[in-house]
């Protein structure tokens, strides 16, 4: 065990301790596959501008953060961004090197700026001088470690549970010879002698290969990003570890092992002690933007000002409605229900949708029928408070439970090793045929269906009837009742695809939207809920039934649940059955038009077929979030691009659901609009790779090829149609209808989400019937515009 006493005086070491939780700050988290949910991969610059973030990332990462500048000619030509657009941003500019004029910054557009190199790591530059691919070699060395040590439950044996990612590397490392085959000789030896804590082994290191405090930081965040996708999953552990009250290590031991690394490899190419030593003084040096960054985030703002300027004009006031509705429709905000709510409105004019964040206000989590795991289904900025359950009588949970341990012996025996043969002797017939379903895609697995949840314990009157109220309020679905109110979440239908959980609910954490809304409509329908909601203000009407349902995002095809018995209904629900059924068809034949080989009648078969890697485009081509009543947005073609969240002012006391929209659902909307962004623009770096070579490693991620380094992300496939972009990269433009006072004391009051808008990772707009009424700025500052130039 290393206990030399090492050579760096305390105070000094506490500032390495600091850049190394400050590098650690600076990755995003990747959550697992069986709840993967869109993270914003900037978590960590978001107290930066995107000019200041593409220098940082450019040196630790080696990747721009916009569109190459021929996009923007592009979009130019085409008439969407004008000489007003570009003058705009170039004015909103405070940069320094932002160019004088117009005709300067136009001048620019021609000339694609150099692209960013990231500063070498020691790995690097051993590679450079021994003509050994060490970072290669370390990446699926390390892989094949990390896979193993982290696994969920997909590995027939992993090495030694229980220890800390430091303290089980070093054990596996000092009996793995692949880095000694390659010529590392001796490095088993040196990972013998390590320092005995991640703390102590990055002390070591940082004596060793010279870092200076100055340099420190963006050096241990060089490392990190060299580590891919497993310092993400490493994150989310503290991620998760933090929303509990804990805290977890993984992360500095992720950092001490590559770091040890280093440690060895300069050591064993000593010839580029001198270049390190350049490395590390650039790294010293301030992160500051460059003249080129500063003219891309400005072309990048003005094309978000031409999509601005055009969903204006489609903003142009709004629809009025009156009377009672024949139905209404809850949907999720999630941007594919915009084309499913504009198609069902078209049904009949007494149709009335609403949006609201998927999990409905509930904060669940919920224990399958079959199992006893629990899993959230709220936003991952969020605790369950609630465990709902679906399990049936005793005898039959009992049955489904051994179903499924019979299932997993069998999943173990089929991978074992030394079943190979065997299980093909014995299986290979009926998996034959099987293979033939899934080869013409006759065997998708059905969406959720089971008995209704219930909530574990039970909730006293009081807490039904606070918790309907809460959720009506921030509906603002407090009067106008219909006889019919369906409470729609949603999933995707798909086989074959390990970023399923990506195509469900973000709102419900990776997982379909079905159990909240069967809670909620139980819990509405519930008679001492009813009979309590009186002395809160708000009046059900008698006949007024709420039913939940489930939106098949990639069949348009909804499911309806009428657990609560209603047979005065009976003839509302065939009704609301017959225009879903219209609805459907009218989105899928507007959805076919862009999925590439797709016809309106056949996206089904894109659901069962296990070749498809474009089930559908999921979220592609969010560009902005409305909160506003639906007025403001009826009969107007969002073109399935705008995150929509019913939400009427006037009738929010003292501004409690204007809080929680900002808060909550602006912030998760920003992290899928920032997902699909990174994703398109620095794909290399914060996308999934591609799909045709993925193979799942640990149930945690995927890997391209047969291991190495974890891929986080969305998949090139997602946002990309093989031709040209699916996605266009743009910022979140969020549009609230409510009074500027008001916005700007919310952001007064949660300094994080205020820097999301004074740093430019999402534009903030006031609406006033429907039109853009006044644009924010940074330091809690709007600017009013005029109806003739809403986004200039």
């Amino acid at each position: 065990m290393f206990l030399k006493p090492l050579q760096i005086p305390a105070a000094k070491a506490s500032h390495f301790l600091r850049a190394a939780e400050a590098a650690a700050r600076a990755i995003p988290p990747a959550f697992p596959l069986e709840a993967t949910i869109a993270v914003n991969p900037f978590l960590g610059q978001t107290t930066e501008d995107l000019a200041q973030t593409a220098a940082r990332l450019g040196r630790v990462a080696g990747t721009a953060l916009t569109p190459p500048r021929s996009r923007i000619a592009a979009q130019i030509a085409a008439g969407e961004v004008n000489d007003d657009d570009l003058a705009a941003a170039l004015i909103a500019c405070t940069s320094p090197l932002k160019p004088q004029d117009l005709a300067l910054l136009k001048a620019r557009i021609a000339t694609e700026a150099p692209a960013p190199v990231a500063l070498p790591t020691v790995a690097e530059l051993a590679a450079g001088a021994s003509d050994t691919d060490w970072p290669a070699i370390m990446a699926r060395s390390f892989g094949l470690w990390a896979a193993g040590h982290f696994d969920r439950g997909q590995a027939l044996w992993t090495p030694r549970p229980g220890q800390g990612a430091y303290a089980a590397w070093r054990e596996w490392a000092t009996h793995d010879l692949t880095p000694e085959i390659a010529g590392l000789t001796g490095f088993c030896a040196h990972v013998a002698t390590a320092p005995d804590t991640a703390e102590r082994a990055v002390l070591r290191a940082v004596d060793r290969l010279g870092l200076t405090v100055e340099a420190a930081e963006t050096a241990f965040h060089r490392l990190l990003i060299d580590l891919g996708g497993w310092s993400q999953h490493a994150r989310w552990m503290l991620w998760q570890a933090e929303l509990a009250g804990e805290s977890d290590s993984a992360l500095t031991d992720l950092l001490a092992i590559r770091l040890v690394w280093d440690e060895a490899l300069l050591a064993h190419v000593p010839q580029v002690a001198g270049d390190w030593q350049a490395v590390v003084a650039a790294h010293a040096a301030p992160v500051s933007a460059s003249a080129d960054q500063v003219v891309d985030a400005i072309l990048q703002e003005a094309a978000e000002r031409g999509y601005q300027r055009r969903l204006a004009r489609v903003l142009a006031g709004p629809a009025q409605r009156s009377g009672r509705a024949a139905m209404q429709a809850a949907f999720c905000i999630d941007v594919r229900s915009e084309v499913m709510r504009r198609a069902l409105e078209a049904q009949d004019g007494g149709i009335e949708t609403l949006g609201f964040a998927g999990f409905f206000g509930l904060p669940l989590a919920h224990r399958a029928q079959g199992t006893d795991e629990v899993q959230a289904h709220l936003p991952a900025l969020l605790q369950p408070a609630l465990v709902a359950s679906s399990h049936g009588d005793a005898s039959a949970e009992e049955t489904l439970r051994i179903g499924a341990r019979a299932a997993r012996a069998w999943g173990r025996f089929r991978q074992a090793a030394v079943s190979s043969f065997a299980f093909v002797e014995a299986a290979g017939p009926a998996y034959g045929a099987k293979l033939v379903r899934d080869a013409l895609a006759l065997g998708a697995r059905p969406l959720p269906q089971g008995p209704l949840p219930q909530i574990e314990g039970g909730l006293t009157a009081a807490q039904k009837v606070q918790t309907a109220a809460a959720v009506l309020r921030a509906m603002s679905l407090t009067t106008n009742h219909a006889r019919l109110v369906l409470l729609i979440g949603h999933g995707a239908q798909m086989t074959n695809n390990p970023h399923e959980s990506a195509y469900h609910c973000g709102a419900c954490c990776g997982q379909t939207g079905e159990v909240s809304a069967r809670v909620l409509a139980a819990l509405l329908n519930d008679a001492e809920t009813r009979a309590g909601l009186a002395a809160h203000g708000l009046h059900l009407p008698q006949d007024t039934l709420f039913v939940a349902g489930l939106h098949n995002t990639v069949t348009d095809a909804v499911t309806l649940y009428p657990d609560t018995p209603a047979p005065a209904h009976a003839e509302d629900l065939a009704r609301a059955g017959a225009w879903l059924r219209a609805a459907g068809q009218q989105a899928r034949a507007e959805r076919a038009l862009r999925l590439p080989g797709a016809a309106g009648e056949t996206l089904a078969r894109r659901a069962q077929d296990w070749a498809e890697p474009r089930p559908e485009w999921g979220l592609a081509g969010c560009g902005a979030f409305i909160a506003a009543p639906r007025k403001a947005t009826a009969g107007r073609d969002l073109q399935g691009r705008a995150f929509l969240h019913s939400y009427d002012w006037q009738a929010d006391q003292g501004f409690a659901t204007l809080e929680l929209i900002l808060t909550a659902p602006v912030v998760v909307a920003s992290w899928i609009s920032l997902q699909y962004y990174g994703s398109s623009v620095a794909p290399a770096v914060f996308g999934g790779g591609n799909k045709l070579i993925h193979n799942v490693v640990g149930g945690i991620g995927v890997v391209e090829g047969n291991g190495g380094l974890l891929r986080t992300g969305l998949p090139w496939q997602t946002v990309h149609d093989g031709t040209k972009p699916a996605h266009e990269a743009l910022r979140l433009s969020v549009m609230i209808e409510a009074p500027t006072e008001a916005i700007a004391a919310v952001l007064r009051k949660h300094d994080a989400v205020r820097a999301l808008f004074d740093n430019g990772w999402l534009h903030l707009f006031a609406l006033e019937e429907g039109q853009i009424k006044a644009r924010y700025r940074p330091g809690l500052i709007w600017q009013p515009t005029s109806p003739a130039h809403p986004a200039a």
